[in-house]
């Protein structure tokens, strides 16, 4: 398996966030969400991924759905650079898919670590 971005949902009002993801979990089948958590570089949990285990917990009081969390720490600086190191791509054309590329990035992570070994 191999993750591919799909479409950016800019945060703005959770009801408005959830039904946005709802709709893409529904047209895709979707059976588990990858939330990618901002840890500390020291492991632990600040502010940051107490958001996102909170947004989990509202999605979950809307509709059931599976959650896996997944360390995100860094995955930005290492699209950032395969983005400019590998496609050679300029500021302004990175900003437009550093976000999606990073959360393909995120999945691909937890697809990896769930993937059997041979």
């Amino acid at each position: 398996m191999i993750a591919s971005p799909l479409e950016l949902i800019r945060k703005t009002k959770f009801t408005q966030d959830a039904e946005a993801l709802f709709r893409l979990m529904d047209g895709r089948s979707v059976s588990a969400l990858v939330i990618g958590l901002p840890m500390n570089m020291d492991g632990t949990e600040g502010p940051r991924a107490q958001s996102c285990r909170a947004f989990a917990r509202n999605l979950e009081r809307l509709r059931p759905v599976n959650v896996a969390f997944w360390d995100e720490r860094l995955s930005t600086s290492a699209v950032e650079r395969f983005l400019i190191d590998e496609l050679d791509l300029s500021r302004r054309r990175r900003a437009g898919v550093v976000d999606r590329t990073a959360a393909a990035w995120i999945l691909q992570g937890a697809l990896d670590r769930l993937r059997p070994s041979t």
